[in-house]
């Protein structure tokens, strides 16, 4: 005898940031909501994130802080539910945090803290959640809801909800399911890319630093009108840390990318007064005291001749200078989705409604995380974005 239709009013396909969101604010209005995630468990992405104790929010976050084809499709969303808002759920469920930098917000303890929480709050809002759980069919019903076919039986819900994430990280279950989805149902999909992403260097450009993996220094990444201060990290690849990993998403083949060695120092005032006060030393022995030694001690190795300062004329200081402050690097590429934070790219927002995450294409559809052409900056920012989304189509699906 085949299995009983279940009827829902609103599935919600992935059991991540945004669709656990989505699903305990549907919940809350007496809705009836089930969540599918065909991984084994809901929230990887959450459990290994701010390394393993979950960047969760970043108390400044602006509709600039994204990367979008519309720089305004999350506005809206991101006015209604605010860092506070979610703060506050965290403070009621009674979990230490603490800010790191820059607004960052992460928990004292655990990851599995803000994953047990959004459980929780979906089963007090009788939220059904079923993992292991793949969806094999979504067919819309002539006069509107959907029939939807699982690996755990079929369903019946007014209201899908695709909030399947974008390709990074595939260990964690990642895949272009979502982007399928929007295509079948008349979306356009803007073409992706890793973001929050490691660089390559390949060829001379990586011999150069190859011995140098494992220096970190504070560095201020250039690519085009975007600027990131933060620290670099050497690799044995290329080149990692928070100020590439942003620069990441706006750099492209072919883009110029700069670095500025020392954005802390006047590089050219601060030459000027060793030459004077120290005339014997050596250059890598100088850029040794602002740099860590073995990055100074390459660099005069391979670009600058090191002599004692006495011998630089008075225009070859003010040239290293300004060497140091646009350091080019030329990546080959990106360490892709494999370790990419976050996917650039994605369902076209176009096709969906600002303020309530549905499709204008298709009556009871909705779109929201990352599976939209929506990415923020290092730093908590996407699971705001998570947080904001889900709940904007959380009160209207």
């Amino acid at each position: 005898m085949s299995q009983a239709t279940a009827q829902v009013d609103v599935l919600v396909i992935g059991g991540g940031a945004a669709g656990l969101m989505c699903a305990l604010t549907a919940g809350r209005r007496g809705r009836r909501v089930r969540v599918v995630e065909h991984a084994n468990r809901c929230g990887k992405k959450i459990l290994m994130s701010g390394g393993g104790r979950c960047n969760f929010t970043n108390t400044g976050t602006t509709p600039a802080n994204f990367l979008s084809a519309n720089p305004h499709f999350c506005k809206s969303a991101l006015a209604r539910y605010t860092p506070a808002d979610f703060i506050a759920m965290v403070q009621a469920h009674g979990i230490a945090f603490h800010e790191k930098e820059l607004g960052q917000l992460f928990c004292n303890e655990s990851s599995k803290q803000i994953v047990a929480m959004l459980l929780a709050e979906c089963a007090d809002a009788g939220v059904q959640v079923q993992v292991s759980c793949a969806v094999d069919s979504l067919d819309a019903v002539p006069g509107g809801g959907w029939r939807i076919g699982t690996s755990q039986g079929a369903l019946e819900a007014e209201s899908v909800v695709v909030a399947t994430g974008g390709l990074s990280i595939p260990s964690m279950g990642a895949t272009g399911f979502g982007y399928e989805l929007a295509r079948r149902f008349g979306h356009a999909v803007l073409p992706t890319r890793a973001g929050l992403v490691p660089l390559t260097l390949s060829g001379k450009h990586q011999e150069h630093y190859a011995e140098l993996s494992g220096v970190a220094f504070p560095v201020e990444a250039r690519c085009g009108k975007a600027r990131f201060r933060n620290a670099m990290l050497v690799t044995h690849r290329g080149l990692s840390g928070p100020s590439i990993l942003q620069i990441s998403s706006y750099w492209e083949p072919g883009k110029e990318l700069l670095l500025d060695l020392l954005p802390e120092h006047d590089i050219a005032a601060f030459l000027r007064e060793r030459q004077q006060a120290q005339p014997a030393a050596e250059l890598r022995t100088v850029l040794g005291e602002v740099l860590p030694k073995r990055f100074a001690q390459r660099l005069c190795e391979v670009w600058f001749p090191s002599k004692p300062m006495k011998q630089y004329t008075h225009n070859q200081l003010p040239d290293i200078a300004r060497q140091l402050a646009h350091w080019p690097i030329t990546a080959s590429g990106t360490e892709g989705y494999r370790t990419a934070e976050v996917t650039l790219g994605g369902v076209d927002t176009d096709g969906v409604s600002s303020t309530t995450m549905a499709s204008k294409h298709v009556p009871g559809l909705y779109f929201i995380g990352e599976v939209l052409d929506v990415t923020g900056w290092l730093g908590g920012y996407n699971f705001q974005w998570a947080w904001a989304s889900g709940h904007a189509a959380g009160q209207a699906c």
